[in-house]
């Protein structure tokens, strides 16, 4: 039997931050999605159907896995949105030949044996369309980014007794660093604590990863990942439900945001429920709000639907999509979309929607040049000792001339 986990359709709804990436590959709590299948159903390898105009960068980053690729046998496709896994692991197991398992119209799992050599996810409605329906009942698919940002203070410590509960741990008490609750933190090797750093695991676990550096009088209030290599400034709040990916650089005031890796709000200014991509910028001094003066919930731009659809939730931040930048002072409202390679600044607030490769204040934007774009984020990446390859060129300059497939 082979297992495969695969995006649908439904990836559009977490745009601008799928644009660059699988959905399966959205961080929550301390993993990723697929991460969490993948150990729920103990697979041996990474087998994924993704959107066609990722699959290029994918192979490159990953020789290793089955990208877009599948065998002539019986197997086994999850849907990377499942949110049940433990609820699920028998009825997928359990699947019978040529049937889809389906919650409110949408494919949870199915099983076939491939005809094709070759699928991505824009196939697989066609290719599931005759097989048997079994209707299952309290499954829930991940449909949007907010919600991933109002269940990750769960997830971190769901994935803390799944991940580092008994697994080795480097808590050592340094001088004038404070730990409170100790059994619910969990520090990595070489990590560093600075002296008048306080972590806070009382109502939920803090996990420091790898090689990751706190610095002098940052506060840290569970439940909190900092991810592997990352650094938190000086004085930093950093606040419940929040998960900051590898590579990060943060300060200032950071409150139930997820941000996926390779991303920069280094100074002060406020952060608050909020989803960021990689190789993101805040400037000094940029602030988000996340709550409406009316109190009323947040209305936020869906990308498949053209328009504002109502989130259901009050606290809501911002969405920004990779390798975009704001300037100093930069204003963000309530709700807003910040779409993938934009170069914000200037005294205007920053609302609504801001689509991909846009540059220039608020109320007058204009194109980014993809030439001008590829420079920055050629040296973005350098910094770091990476390289943008051609192949990510090609999608940026597929995902600014809207051409994808």
């Amino acid at each position: 039997m082979k297992f495969y986990i695969f995006d649908d359709q439904y990836t559009s709804n977490f745009y601008p931050i799928t644009l660059t990436r699988s959905t399966g590959d959205l961080r929550l709590g301390i993993t990723k999605l697929r991460q969490k299948i993948s150990d729920k159903f103990n697979f041996e390898e990474t087998n994924l159907i993704i959107m066609p105009h990722l699959e290029k960068i994918y192979k490159e980053r990953h020789s290793d896995w089955q990208i877009n690729k599948v065998t002539f046998e019986d197997s086994i496709f999850i849907n990377s949105r499942i949110k049940n896994y433990d609820k699920l692991i028998k009825e997928i197991a359990s699947i019978p030949q040529d049937s889809k398992l389906i919650n409110n119209n949408q494919i949870v799992a199915f099983r076939t044996k491939p005809i094709e050599a070759n699928i991505n996810s824009r196939e697989i409605e066609n290719i599931t369309k005759n097989l048997t329906p079994i209707r299952i009942d309290n499954v829930d698919l991940w449909n949007y980014l907010w919600e991933l940002i109002e269940e990750n203070g769960k997830a971190i410590n769901r994935d803390f007794k799944d991940y580092f509960y008994d697994k080795e741990n480097f808590v050592v008490t340094e001088p004038g660093v404070t730990i409170i609750n100790p059994y619910q933190v969990w520090l990595g090797d070489k990590t560093e604590l600075k002296p008048g750093v306080i972590i806070d695991a009382t109502d939920g676990a803090v996990i420091i990863d790898e090689e990751a550096e706190i610095m002098h009088n940052a506060v840290i209030i569970g439940p909190v990942y900092i991810g592997k290599k990352s650094k938190i400034k000086v004085g930093a709040k950093i606040y419940e439900g929040t998960s900051i990916g590898p590579v990060c650089k943060i300060g200032g005031e950071v409150e139930e945001s997820i941000i996926q890796a390779y991303s920069n709000k280094q100074h002060d200014g406020f952060l608050g429920h909020s989803y960021l991509g990689e190789w993101v910028n805040l400037g000094a001094d940029t602030n988000n709000s996340d709550l409406k003066n009316n109190y009323k919930t947040v209305k936020v731009y869906n990308y498949p639907e053209k328009k504002k659809i109502d989130s259901k939730t009050r606290f809501m931040g911002t969405i920004i999509g990779d390798h975009s930048k704001t300037g100093i002072n930069s204003t963000i409202n309530t709700g807003t979309v910040i779409g993938v390679g934009c170069n914000l600044f200037g005294r205007e607030v920053i609302s609504d929607f801001v689509p991909d490769f846009s540059w220039g204040e608020y109320k007058n934007l204009t194109n980014y040049k993809i030439e001008k774009f590829i420079e920055t984020a050629t040296i973005v990446k350098s910094r770091r000792k990476l390289t943008l390859t051609e192949n990510e060129k090609l999608l940026y300059n597929k995902i600014a001339k809207k051409e994808l497939t």
